[in-house]
């Protein structure tokens, strides 16, 4: 056996052990839906609630019971449309790429996601329970990008360096609470279009 033989042989045992122990059926195409929601609601929110105000301006708003839920009927239709297209196209990936989508690396992942996500979820509640809006929007950002962080063990190495830059995004947006929306616009809407056309690109989506 040459040289050149045995360093290929010893590559494809470690891109099949790493394909054991990842999920790597994610879709370029997922980041850029759920960019896209993104986008659209933030859209959505701009219109019904900020209603009047420069929307690269620092925003003041006195959020009412009225305003709130519809804030939070925005977000639900939003992180809906998110995970369903997401959803979508990774099980699209998964068939076209002969894989399980269901498996313990997806229990793993998922896992590893939930536990920040509603960690954070519980504390934007009470946020905005207080009264204190302007933090949310950054704070979903942070503990978005934690759960990407804590999960990006379990998949493409990619999603670390997406869930590092929410992160970092979101430390920003706690200095500049009043432009809420226009960070998560960035964060959850640009970066993850720019994350699925790097995907694409990268792993011929």
């Amino acid at each position: 056996m040459t040289k050149e033989k045995y360093l290929q042989d010893l590559k494809d045992i470690k891109d099949i052990m790493d394909r054991s122990s990842r999920f790597i059926s994610l879709s370029g195409w997922s980041g850029i839906a759920a960019g896209l929601v993104a986008i659209l609601g933030a859209y959505a929110a701009y219109q019904y609630v900020y209603v009047g105000q420069e929307f690269l301006a620092y925003q003041r708003v006195t959020i009412t019971s009225e305003r709130l839920s519809i804030l939070l009927i925005i977000a639900a239709i939003t992180i809906t449309l998110a995970i369903g297209l997401g959803a979508f196209f990774t099980s699209r990936k998964a068939k076209k790429n002969k894989q399980k989508l269901w498996d313990q690396q997806t229990k793993r992942l998922l896992l590893n996601l939930f536990i920040p996500l509603a960690a954070g979820g519980i504390l934007c509640l009470i946020l905005l329970s207080k009264g204190f809006i302007g933090f949310v929007a950054p704070f979903t950002l942070i503990f978005y990008g934690l759960a990407l962080v804590n999960a990006s063990k379990y998949t493409l190495r990619e999603v670390r360096s997406l869930g590092i830059l929410e992160i970092i995004l979101g430390l920003i947006g706690t200095n500049y609470v009043g432009f809420g929306l226009l960070f998560w616009v960035i964060g959850f809407g640009a970066l993850h279009i720019l994350y699925g056309i790097i995907m694409k690109v990268k792993y011929k989506d």
